[in-house]
């Protein structure tokens, strides 16, 4: 086995603790040891909301830059923050599988997002997770909020009555007792990609696509193949209020499918309309089902204030 892996993350808590899962993974599966080594990304600089730094991108550039220089030998994405885009000499060579997708309330008191009272105030920095709130919830307060997990568990204690966030990154930090709800994907679809991890390399390394190989999981590939060929087909990014969930499935003699899940929410922040739709289709054709519901939110004939533009 050749020497240690330069495993490229972000510094924040949460990409050190997901980098370490990957490294120990690596480990596992034999494929060698892998040292840390961690880049500063504009994400993690800036307090800007998302969607004015631009979204898609803004935490995965600096960490492609480096690989593409061979700073480092691979990168660990949280799938969800990674463009859809193909990237020039980059492959992605393993998702590993992935953890509940689901989003949870952390709430005072042990309060739900039924029982918040009327005017309560819900932090989050996502537009998907905002349209989703206020569709269920439209007489509460969603103000917009970022930082790192801790941050936003802290606001908690004054400045809001509850945050959304992604349960898969308080099951990795070790932060569940924080969480009074978890919340259904019939009411709040994740983002595409949202709980899995992937780990990105040089396209010309097939000695690490080799040695990575053993991390990917395929059921848990096909079913992101599909969250993230319907955003591609929407050409909307990461900033936009679009949520999507696909699940293997055996629903019958033909074998396992996939049921694809999404919504698009308004951008316009005002109101509270969301369009859900949902798709059933081969487990081979992950890209096409993505598409084929893509296509049918298109023909709904969503324009420049919803989550997909007009064509």
């Amino acid at each position: 086995m050749s020497g240690a892996l330069r495993m490229g993350t972000r510094r924040s808590p949460l990409a050190l603790a997901q980098s370490g899962l990957v490294a120990d993974a690596l480990e596992a599966a034999g494929g060698g040891c892998a040292e840390l080594v961690e880049i500063t990304t504009v994400g993690d600089t800036s307090t800007a909301p998302l969607v004015q730094l631009g979204g898609t991108g803004v935490f995965v550039s600096a960490l492609r830059q480096a690989l593409l220089s061979a700073t480092i030998d691979v990168a660990v994405h949280s799938l969800k923050d990674l463009p859809v885009g193909p990237a020039d000499g980059l492959v992605l060579a393993a998702v590993l599988h992935r953890e509940d997708p689901r989003d949870v309330l952390v709430a005072r008191d042990g309060l739900t997002l039924a029982t918040l009272p009327v005017g309560a105030r819900v932090g989050t920095g996502s537009p998907r997770r905002a349209a989703q709130i206020r569709a269920a919830r439209a007489d509460l307060d969603v103000v917009d909020v970022r930082g790192n997990v801790g941050t936003r568990l802290a606001l908690v204690r004054g400045d809001v009555d509850a945050v959304v966030l992604a349960r898969a990154g308080l099951a990795r930090l070790g932060l569940l007792d924080a969480v009074t709800e978890v919340l259904s994907p019939d009411v709040m679809l994740p983002a595409p990609g949202q709980g899995a991890l992937a780990v990105e390399c040089r396209a010309d390394r097939t000695d690490l696509l080799q040695r990575l190989s053993p991390l990917d999981d395929p059921v848990t590939r096909a079913a992101v193949t599909a969250e993230r060929a319907l955003l591609a087909r929407t050409e909307a990014g990461c900033s936009a209020p679009v949520g999507a969930l696909a699940e293997v499935v055996t629903t019958g003699p033909a074998g396992p499918e996939i049921f694809l899940r999404a919504v698009v929410g308004h951008l316009s922040g005002s109101g509270h309309a969301v369009s859900r739709l949902s798709i059933t289709g081969p487990l081979a054709d992950p890209v096409g089902l993505g598409h084929a519901l893509a296509d049918q939110f298109l023909l709904q004939g969503a324009d420049g204030s919803w989550g997909v533009p007009a064509r």
